[in-house]
């Protein structure tokens, strides 16, 4: 059966016939859009469970209706989840127990050398294969979402994207600013991963939003960049709301700050944490999931181009409450990478 048949015969408003991701008939080669998961947490500072995010939503996209207002025919590009990489979701379990002790030891003043050197030298192949599996999805003309596992997954495919853009844009959904050189001693951590994105020449500008916990580090780093780095703090964008300006300006605010090629990262923290309250590092404030979508929205009406996405830090706890709000996010962020405004 072709694509074109597949489209005829499906009914998007019926129940998931299948266990692909959202239901879909597609196969990988038919979809134009590939979900990578990247189920790895190793360098997690506070609490665990971001590598069952990736399977936790999957499962939850089942119960995902296929109708988006916005893009109504999205669906029929295709979207096709790829295995985990199961070297890369062993290497992530078997090394994390050694990196929780290795934390809590800081925690009482020692630093176990030879740990630390294991974690970062496992990170980095881990960003490798990552790199390598982007590029070989990227020369088959695929677009491409990663879903996580911790934030430190997509500098890999940040890597990639600099080998075919000469230059391009982060937009950064985010609690924590992510500028920690090395945090606790790991040089891949997800609390370093924007750190680790600027030293990419190919990042013409990182765009921060709702950034809400942050050291004087990571302030001054902003402070400092003559303009590199972005950032809208949550503080600011409610206190603007306040006195009357709109989500509506502030999105054409942030939108005029990227150049015309952006890479969207999306840490699920960045929402309120009544919406993923098991992720890694809640923090108190953030967006509602549709504030964030609308920004999106008008990033993609601006004729801004989106050459990738990643979800990341979704934890779904004993409820997989998150993974459900994850698998809604996930499709909605699919549609616009996918969009064409004459099929809209």
């Amino acid at each position: 059966m072709t694509k074109e048949e597949k489209i005829k015969n499906f009914d998007p408003n019926g129940v998931a016939a299948n266990r692909n991701l959202f239901g879909l008939p597609f196969s990988k080669m038919e979809s134009d859009l590939v979900v990578m998961p990247i189920p790895w947490e190793l360098t997690v500072s506070y609490s665990a469970g971001t590598a069952k995010g990736p399977d936790a939503v999957r499962n939850a996209s089942w119960q995902v209706d296929l109708f988006d207002p916005f893009y109504p025919g999205g669906w029929k590009h295709g979207i096709f989840l790829v295995d985990e990489d199961l070297s890369i979701k062993t290497e992530s379990a078997r090394l994390r127990k050694f990196a929780e002790d290795y934390i809590d030891d800081l925690g009482n003043g020692n630093t176990n050398l030879i740990t630390q050197k294991t974690i970062n030298e496992a990170c980095e192949k881990m960003v490798e294969k990552v790199e390598t599996n982007c590029l070989e999805l990227l020369n088959q003309g695929k677009s491409i979402v990663l879903l996580g596992g911790d934030h430190s997954i997509p500098l890999g495919f940040i890597k990639a994207l600099s080998k075919r853009n000469e230059s391009f844009g982060i937009l950064q959904i985010d609690a924590h600013a992510d500028l920690r050189e090395a945090y606790e001693g790991f040089e891949y951590s997800h609390a370093s991963i924007m750190y680790n994105a600027l030293k990419i020449k190919e990042v013409e500008r990182l765009v921060q939003v709702g950034i809400r916990d942050y050291c004087l580090e990571e302030y001054d780093r902003v402070r400092y960049s003559k303009g590199r780095i972005v950032s809208f703090y949550d503080r600011d964008l409610k206190h603007e709301n306040y006195k009357g300006i709109r989500w509506e300006s502030q999105c054409e605010n942030i939108i005029s700050k990227l150049p015309q090629k952006v890479y969207v990262s999306f840490d699920i923290d960045g929402l309120d944490p009544k919406l993923c309250p098991n992720t890694g590092t809640p923090v108190a404030g953030g967006f509602e999931s549709e504030e964030v979508l609308f920004l999106l929205e008008k990033l993609v009406l601006s004729g801004r181009k989106i050459i990738g996405m990643d979800l990341n830090e979704i934890a779904p706890g004993d409820d997989e409450w998150d993974a459900n709000v994850g698998a809604r996010l996930l499709y909605r962020m699919c549609n616009l990478m996918n969009f064409r405004l004459e099929e809209s």
